[in-house]
């Protein structure tokens, strides 16, 4: 096996600039270090990540956790951090967390501590006060993604601001009668992400002088839900709403959907908005909030790599990075269709 002694005298350069130019510690210039990784290449040397540890305290790979893997929001997010992750040499070690359970208990009491980690990225994760206390205690920097965590810095959208404009959205078309398919809040989501849905929905119409009594019909967060609520919702024409405000894409494309097999034309007779931006929203021509989760990841792969280099100094920093989101109008609203009036 080939060794930076070999790697050095290959490139024609010091051992310790070999070693600079691998690990990306101190400075090498661009066409030295170009000499360092292609003779590396070319000996198909590979660091010692040990030995490296033993030398900067580092481990180079950060762990993650996370509710759920299948849903395309936090797929998104968990691509964006790896790439930024393998883009800055660091390996990822993923958890999905489950609900209170024992199961959760041991990953934050034996996993999470067993393993070696320079940080931990939380994803869409709400922890009790016991968690957070535990992670604290492993001394590495951790950085959440969703909302706020006692002295953590979180990464997060406004989901009640973003709410409000979508509404708003349908109320500057014209539309009054409205109504909401989202999550129920009985079966909540981690940050009250249906509550707070609900809550920029209920005070866009409330704003508006308009009732929202009735007006919240719950769907799973995914297109099947979206479809089987949207063929209850709107079977019934004389109970049908002239527009939608759906809790997610993936909602909205099933509601679409079901209008269609209803008969139901899109944008002339129903109206929908959505929030995500996922890629979906393009084919169905869905207006939407986009709200970039690969980007949310990236994020705080940067957030955490900067308190790598700079540890918040007198304890945890809580601070919030809250991002915009971005209406994107396509042709799935329009102005609600004028009733026919018969002649006399």
């Amino acid at each position: 096996m080939s060794s930076i002694a070999d790697v050095a005298r290959l490139a024609d350069v010091a051992k310790a600039t070999a070693s600079r130019a691998l690990s990306g510690r101190g400075y090498v210039s661009a066409e030295t270090r170009q000499k360092v990784v292609d003779a590396a290449r070319q000996l198909g040397y590979v660091a010692s990540q040990n030995a490296a540890s033993l030398v900067t305290g580092r481990t180079k790979s950060v762990g993650v956790i996370i509710p759920f893997i299948n849903r395309w929001f936090f797929a998104e997010v968990l691509e964006g951090v790896e790439e930024a992750l393998l883009e800055q040499g660091y390996d990822m070690t993923l958890y999905n967390l489950p609900l209170a359970s024992p199961e959760r208990e041991r990953v934050f009491e034996f996993f999470l501590a067993r393993k070696r980690f320079d940080g931990i990225i939380s994803v869409g994760v709400a922890l009790s006060d016991a968690e957070v206390n535990h992670l604290h205690r492993l001394g590495r920097p951790l950085v959440g993604i969703g909302g706020a965590i006692r002295g953590v810095p979180t990464i997060s959208i406004d989901d009640v601001a973003a709410a409000r404009l979508a509404t708003e959205h349908l109320l500057s078309l014209g539309h009054r009668d409205i109504v909401h398919v989202g999550g129920s809040r009985v079966n909540e989501m981690d940050f009250h992400v249906h509550r707070n849905r609900y809550g920029g929905f209920e005070a866009a119409m409330t704003a508006a002088g308009l009732p929202v009594q009735g007006c919240l019909h719950t769907s799973e967060f995914t297109v099947p839900g979206g479809h089987e609520r949207g063929l209850a919702l709107l079977g019934d024409p004389r109970q049908r709403p002239t527009a939608i405000f759906a809790a997610s894409d993936e909602i909205a494309i099933g509601l679409i959907v079901a209008a269609r097999e209803l008969g139901i034309q899109v944008p002339a007779e129903l109206s929908v908005i959505g929030i995500d931006g996922h890629p979906y929203s393009t084919m169905f021509r869905l207006t939407t909030l986009e709200q970039h989760p690969r980007r949310q990841g990236q994020l705080a792969v940067a957030s955490l790599l900067a308190e790598f280099e700079n540890p918040t100094l007198g304890g945890h920093d809580d601070a919030s990075t809250v991002l915009q989101t971005n209406l994107v109008i396509r042709s799935s609203t329009s102005a609600p269709r004028q009733p026919t009036v018969s002649g006399s």
